[in-house]
């Protein structure tokens, strides 16, 4: 077992100087007596209740297994008294509070600069990289960035292979595109449950995907995919964030405040995702939750983040050297929708006697498989 993400060095580091965002896409394991989980969790951990010695990124190796929550410290037993007691998680680092920018000049110029550093830092590898295109402008500057193929999956009159075809086209690339069909979704439904330990209809509606492309990705030759992960949540890509606050599923009376509220959500979209990708032999590459896109994105103002009814503002404008106008705007829809995962899966359950009339049916289908 090892230190995922960065260095032992780097996260030593960071714990003495309390730096939450130390330049890193994220990082969990063990080092000096300590399991450690980068703030934002993009790297999974699991300890065994009995014995924090004992700990692992994929849970379903464990007999009882305990996750240890983002931005926490776990005393292994090595040096109990620095850090608490041992077997304890205890919160070392959370995001740091960062003033807005002086004007939109600034914040789009340290965007664009903090992006081309986290996209030069993504090592090009030996033609092992993959991206996950759908045509919008996160996976855009991916395609933009990385001479790597591009794959889309979804059913075949799905939003995300449309779009993932016409983008293509403007960038001049080839698509590879992975159609879902029925057999293929209800096969995948509980290796993907198990893999990601969760049942509930919008974890598994997000991860099917993911999974099925994966594993085309992994039988091409290809160990690492491109992921425009987190670009949502960090620059105000969700309805609930621009219409704040007068949208009932955040608590935040601004729109700065419900992005901040979103990013909670991170740690467990991460874990998931990557517990998909890994089940299928595949790490994830998530150039947009770098440190340094993080702090850049965390100065951004409500106007910058969305601006007259355009979310991702900054981030879009930030684009513009990159991408065609046509991929710089275009809205997105959520990966369960924009394939009609959510759709089908549905569909599946309805099939299978869940109907909608029963409470959770799709819950109900799922954990049937």
């Amino acid at each position: 077992m090892t230190l995922a993400g960065t260095s032992p060095e780097t996260v030593r580091t960071a714990l003495a100087a309390g730096d939450p965002l130390p330049g890193t896409t994220g990082f969990a394991g063990e080092t000096a007596g300590l399991l450690v989980r980068d703030v934002l969790g993009r790297y999974p951990l699991f300890f065994e209740s009995a014995d924090p010695t004992t700990w692992r990124h994929d849970p379903t190796t464990l007999a009882k297994p305990r996750r240890l929550p983002a931005g926490h410290v776990c005393p292994t037993g090595a040096d109990p008294t620095r850090d608490g007691a041992v077997g304890r998680p205890r919160r070392r680092w959370t995001l740091p509070e960062r003033d807005p920018f002086a004007d939109d000049e600034t914040a789009v110029a340290a965007v664009r600069t903090a992006l081309e550093e986290s996209l030069s830092a993504v090592a090009a590898g030996d033609g092992d990289l993959a991206i996950a295109f759908s045509g919008g402008i996160d996976s855009g500057l991916l395609a933009a960035r990385f001479d790597a193929p591009l794959y889309v999956v979804g059913f075949p009159d799905s939003h995300d292979i449309e779009a993932a075809r016409s983008g293509a086209a403007l960038l001049d690339r080839e698509l590879r595109v992975v159609e879902l069909d029925h057999p293929t979704l209800e096969a995948a439904v509980p290796r993907v449950a198990a893999a990601i330990d969760r049942t509930n209809p919008m974890d598994v509606q997000i991860a099917l995907p993911l999974f099925v492309l994966a594993e085309q990705v992994r039988a091409d030759g290809f160990d690492r995919l491109a992921l425009g992960q987190a670009a949502d949540e960090l620059f105000g890509g969700y309805a609930k964030v621009e219409n704040a606050p007068n949208d009932h599923r955040v608590a935040a009376d601004t729109v700065r405040g419900a992005r901040d509220e979103l990013l909670d959500t991170i740690p467990d979209q991460f874990e998931r995702d990557r517990l998909a990708l890994g089940a299928a032999g595949i790490d994830p590459v998530t150039p947009f939750a770098h440190d340094r896109v993080v702090r850049a994105a965390l100065s951004l103002d409500g106007d910058q983040l969305v601006r007259e009814g355009t979310r991702k503002w900054a981030l879009r404008r930030a684009a513009g050297p990159w991408l065609p106008d046509d991929i710089a705007d275009r809205d997105k829809k959520a990966l369960q929708y924009g394939t009609l995962a959510s759709r089908e899966l549905d569909r599946l359950a309805r099939q299978a006697g869940y109907k909608r009339r029963i409470d959770d049916h799709v819950q109900k289908y799922v954990e049937s498989l």
